[in-house]
């Protein structure tokens, strides 16, 4: 059986690549190419426009790391948002938590129906929770339009490029902000440190015209091959502040469980950053 070699480019001269055994779905949407491939060493890996977006073996590097950091530093996270994630693996993570109300906002109906049925191992059914709502908008003119003040706004995005660049401007981080709940946070991710540091250097800054404390965080990925930054941004919530012990009686008293990777002793360890990204961050 012919295989096909699957290439993503981190820089103009360097990237990652996984062999697919076959494609199972592909449809060109309206607004980008989605792909959903059988591979040997990921299990099964949705692809946007070229681009590894998630897969079954490794989600929850991606996802734990996302959400549960800020979800488990917030005392009482109630009211969520999350503007992407189509795939669910972040809705399923914030939900562990008790959550009263989290709301989905994603751009593109056909990455949520593909989810749905090429992807369960990650979503797990969290279409159907009663606790989630999904709307099908721009992310951009939803947060502007909501009315709602969320304890947590999370942007699962692809990167920021063509159309998700105004998704990383002041101007909707700002928005944002203004959606807070008092002690409320935004979290997303940052890109790679050593394949993309204008990128990360310049995201951070962004976050710091915005917010009095910004958090940033670093995992590798083995879907992107990289080592990944993550970021909380707010004026009140600062993660590295709380302490193992109560990061862990939360994690209990909430019964947050089925973790493959987030803890309190990692939670502290991200944050610790290697000397060559602290002038990134700075």
């Amino acid at each position: 059986m012919s295989k096909t070699h699957l290439n993503e480019s981190l820089t103009a001269t360097s990237g990652v690549y996984f062999d697919a055994e076959r494609c199972i779905a592909s449809q060109q949407s309206q607004y980008q190419r989605i792909e959903v491939f059988d591979t040997a060493d990921l299990g099964r890996l949705m692809r946007i426009d070229g681009v590894n977006m998630t897969s079954e073996r490794d989600e929850f590097f991606y996802h734990e790391s996302l959400i549960h950091p800020a979800a488990t530093a917030h005392p009482n996270p109630q009211h969520a948002l999350i503007i992407g994630g189509g795939d669910g693996g972040a809705a399923e993570e914030l939900l562990k938590h008790p959550i009263e109300h989290c709301r989905l906002c994603e751009l593109d109906r056909a990455v949520i129906d593909m989810s749905k049925l090429y992807l369960p191992t990650i979503h797990r059914g969290v279409f159907e929770a009663p606790r989630l709502a999904v709307t099908i908008a721009d992310g951009v003119q939803f947060i502007k339009a909501v009315q709602t003040y969320f304890d947590l706004i999370y942007l699962d995005l692809t990167d920021p490029t063509g159309a998700a660049t105004a998704l990383y401007a002041p101007e909707f981080f700002a928005n944002c902000r203004t959606k807070l709940a008092d002690g409320g946070a935004l979290v997303l991710h940052l890109g790679s440190p050593f394949s993309h540091p204008d990128r990360v250097a310049c995201t951070v800054q962004t976050l710091k015209s915005q917010f009095s404390v910004v958090t940033p965080y670093f995992v590798h990925v083995p879907t992107y091959g990289a080592t990944w930054g993550f970021a909380v941004a707010s004026d009140v919530l600062d993660i590295g502040r709380v302490d193992t012990a109560t990061l862990q009686a939360r994690l209990a008293s909430r019964g947050v469980a089925e973790r493959k990777f987030y803890n309190p002793q990692i939670h502290h360890a991200v944050i610790a950053l290697p000397e060559y990204i602290k002038p990134l961050v700075r």
